[in-house]
């Protein structure tokens, strides 16, 4: 190559602003909610949100374009769809712009299925019948009756449902290889929860966005003590109850590290992800009155509780008090729970619909005062 060939900068890319992400039960999705919520207002995008006094599109029915409020009128004009549901290809794509992103998130099955089982506790027969997650796991036969299925999906194969599968289904290697192609197809990235920091990363780059734009403070996380342990038996009990599940994650956790080889590579990684840390701390400094996430009962403003779910102690922050009106909205975006972030967005969106009632005092009143 000539000398004046290596001078000429690489094109730089476009932020993607057309991109869905399929939400995933118990995986750090919030958080990425949020992510998506932040960004579809700096780029002022449409967000496809639940209809009426829905809280996600559908869920656990089998995603319909119908879900989504204004579809009648704004047809397939939207560019962010964030919000729980199980997915549908084609009737995700009646919604969706044909040069749409998609990507979604998977946790490994072990610590997510103690996760769902102190999160959904009350609501899942299994769950509600069995005195804690070891006696469960011990002969989940025992206590997820196939007649409950419906109400039992937490309780197993949760990732293989929200993607649209049985989640009872026979492991059968022909089924599940046919299956991980086809997810594969449909979703050109799937981030690893368990490697947050580093999907964060990885997600940049592939959206081509901004660092800030993937800052996050972790959101609807859970206070240690409602933690319980899994004895040995129990992890393995779970690779074998949900075999579908281990096996997605499995060969996803696989090939989300031969992209990172491929594309960042290790060592900018390490380096990107030192980066995005430095500044989620300095955010968090700037923000928060304590530099942590608190119990729900140290939570001072009410409209910053997030929803409370089964044994888990849903935690959440506490803003400065002083900051300036720039920065207020700034970190108060960074803590918003998603159910009051969603209800704020539908209300921007949405002005002539009613209100979505989140049984919680709204955060801005005002809507106009950005």
């Amino acid at each position: 190559k000539s000398h004046e060939e290596l001078l000429i900068p690489p094109t730089p890319c476009h932020a993607k602003t057309n991109v869905m992400f399929l939400k995933t039960h118990k995986t750090a999705s919030s958080t990425v909610l949020n992510i998506m919520f932040r960004f579809a207002e700096k780029f002022n995008l449409t967000v496809a949100l639940p209809a009426d006094q829905l809280f996600h599109l559908g869920y656990p029915r089998t995603f319909m374009a119908h879900f989504v409020e204004g579809f009648e009128t704004i047809g397939q004009n939207y560019n962010i769809m964030c919000n729980h549901l199980r997915f549908n290809a084609l009737e995700v794509k009646k919604v969706m712009a044909a040069n749409t992103f998609y990507f979604s998130i998977l946790r490994n099955p072990i610590p997510l299925l103690e996760s769902s089982y102190i999160y959904y506790k009350d609501c899942v027969p299994a769950f509600r019948s069995s005195k804690n997650v070891n006696e469960f796991l011990a002969s989940p036969t025992k206590y997820y009756h196939p007649a409950d299925h419906r109400k039992n999906i937490y309780a197993r194969n949760i990732m293989w449902f929200d993607f649209g599968y049985d989640n009872n289904a026979e492991d059968d290697t022909n089924y599940t290889q046919a299956v991980l192609q086809e997810i594969e197809q449909n979703f050109p990235l799937i981030l690893i929860a368990d490697y947050f920091d580093e999907s964060m990363i990885l997600l940049k780059h592939t959206l081509c966005w901004d660092l800030d734009d993937v800052i996050y403070f972790k959101l609807n996380s859970r206070s240690q003590d409602t933690v319980q342990t899994l004895t040995p038996e129990s992890e393995e009990q779970i690779k074998a109850w949900c075999s579908l599940d281990w096996q997605l994650y499995l060969h996803f956790n696989q090939s989300f590290w031969r992209r990172i080889g491929e594309t960042i590579g290790l060592e900018v990684l390490e380096k990107e992800v030192d980066h995005l840390r430095a500044r989620q701390k300095e955010l968090m400094e700037t923000c928060l009155s304590e530099q942590e996430a608190v119990r729900k009962d140290h939570i001072r403003n009410k409209a910053l509780l997030p929803f409370q779910s089964g044994a888990a102690n849903i935690l959440g922050y506490n803003l400065k008090q002083d900051l300036d009106n720039r920065t207020l909205r700034t970190c108060q975006k960074m803590v918003v729970p998603e159910l009051q972030y969603m209800s704020y967005l539908y209300a921007v969106q949405h002005p002539h619909k009613k209100r979505k009632d989140v049984g919680l005092p709204l955060l801005w009143t005002s809507l106009q005062e950005k």
